[in-house]
């Protein structure tokens, strides 16, 4: 994740940007089923974002389906939690 940049102040929102990247590290398997994604604190301190650029991004994988959220531990890769 380090090799990639965030443009700020370019055409294309800070959010979407950050989502294209959790999304290509998604499809490309570097992050797998049931792993967690990066915290929105990671995010904030990786790239220069707010945290509500952040979590603006994640909002976006959870709604594609890429990603769930579970309470209080964090939001993982996914369109569902494993069956317990």
């Amino acid at each position: 994740m380090q090799d990639r940049e965030i443009v700020h102040g370019g055409p294309v929102p800070i959010y979407q940007q950050v989502a294209s990247i959790l999304r290509e590290l998604i499809t490309s398997g570097e992050l797998t089923t049931h792993q967690a994604l990066p915290s929105e604190s990671y995010l904030v301190q990786q790239y220069g974002i707010s945290r509500a650029s952040a979590r603006h991004a994640v909002a976006v994988l959870r709604d594609e389906g890429l990603a769930y959220t579970v309470p209080q531990r964090g939001t993982f890769v996914g369109s569902a939690p494993p069956s317990q």
